[in-house]
């Protein structure tokens, strides 16, 4: 009777387990599918390129503006949430997880080590706080704190060093990123302050499994990868390649430089039509 009973019982347990709409611990997750897709995404490695190929280059420097409208996607979310990951986010989880190397130079010979990283991440400050006395009295005392969140609502704007080169063996205009610089914005001294360089190839396995927010459907987003292999994004050049090694600022300011900027863009598209135009 007893083994009968507990037949019984572990029957109707099983039953019970097996109806729609109870829920197991597993089953509870942020959506209404598992998304798969960006997780499992490899991003395409570059074709191989011999010295011999390359018949003419051209290295750029722009400059990518978070305040720009087309830009926010990498600049958002500021705060750490569920689900969604900010550019500046993804380096500084890679960097920290020692997956990817910060140089502290964009021709990444001064690697920086991971207590440096952290200082750059934190930013520590002694507040006041006021408190009270048993008889009344306000009391004002400075509390240290620490606050980790603050540099991502700094990112100002992030700088790609960039080859433009002709490969004669597919016929084709090409580029490819080299390196990418993050800078922050100093409210005090008003000025932009360099944090660190890192090596884009190094990025790219990592750009291919996190996903960025598309204003205009939420089941088609695409990843850090396909917003740079794509070239969705706002930018500036600020320098290309001289004999003086200076940047546009330095000689053209207001309009005249962003004349310059677009001058350089139109040289090297005018250089490949000029090429096939007979």
């Amino acid at each position: 009777m007893k083994k009968l009973f507990l037949a019984i019982l572990t029957t109707i347990s099983l039953t019970s387990l097996a109806q729609p709409g109870v829920f197991q611990p597993g089953d509870y997750r942020d959506g209404i599918y598992d998304k798969e897709n960006a997780v499992n995404r490899r991003f395409i490695p570059y074709t191989h390129l011999r010295e011999g190929d390359v018949t003419w280059e051209k290295r750029v420097w722009r400059e990518l503006d978070m305040r720009e409208k087309v830009n926010q996607p990498l600049y958002y979310p500021i705060e750490l949430v569920q689900g969604r990951i900010s550019l500046f986010q993804l380096l500084a989880k890679y960097i920290l997880n020692d997956q990817i190397i910060a140089f502290g130079d964009e021709e990444f010979q001064i690697p920086l080590e991971k207590m440096a990283i952290r200082d750059k991440l934190k930013k520590c400050d002694s507040i006041p706080q006021q408190s009270y006395l048993p008889d009344g009295t306000e009391v004002t005392t400075n509390v240290f704190s620490c606050d980790s969140t603050s540099i991502f609502r700094a990112i100002r704007k992030y700088r790609l060093k960039e080859d433009w080169f002709f490969d004669k063996q597919k016929s084709v205009l090409e580029v490819r990123i080299i390196g990418m610089g993050v800078y922050t914005y100093d409210e005090d001294k008003e000025a932009l302050r360099e944090q660190f360089w890192v090596y884009f190839p190094a990025c790219r396995p990592f750009f291919a499994k996190h996903e960025v927010f598309n204003t205009k459907n939420d089941s088609e987003r695409r990843t850090f990868e396909d917003i740079f292999w794509k070239r969705q994004f706002a930018s500036t050049i600020t320098k290309e390649s001289n004999t003086y090694d200076r940047q546009i600022m330095e000689y053209s300011k207001g309009l005249d430089a962003l004349i310059e900027s677009d001058r350089i863009k139109g040289d090297i598209f005018r250089w490949e039509h000029d090429l096939w135009h007979f």
